[in-house]
């Protein structure tokens, strides 16, 4: 399974990348788990994605949530929340 998983802002900093393909294991079957598989890398990965850290995300362009499906040939985007005045 394969997926493009995309990072906007302060993610693309701190992890210096704007893009990437992501062969997630089978275990991975949701935002949640992608984001925590992703965590585990370590390094960059880790930082940008901590638990607890404000992370937004989208699948297919459409704003999800962390039980949101993720399944071959999706984009993932991963951006801090944004606000607005």
């Amino acid at each position: 399974m394969s997926i493009r998983i995309l990072y906007f802002a302060r993610l693309r900093e701190e992890m210096g990348i704007a893009q990437e393909m992501f062969e997630p294991p089978a275990a991975v079957s949701d935002v949640k788990s992608l984001r925590a598989q992703l965590a585990a890398r370590g390094g960059a990965s880790a930082v940008a994605l901590a638990p607890g850290k404000a992370v937004r995300c989208s699948v297919n362009q459409d704003i999800a949530r962390e039980n949101t499906p993720v399944k071959a040939g999706d984009e993932i985007a991963f951006f801090p929340p944004v606000t607005g005045g």
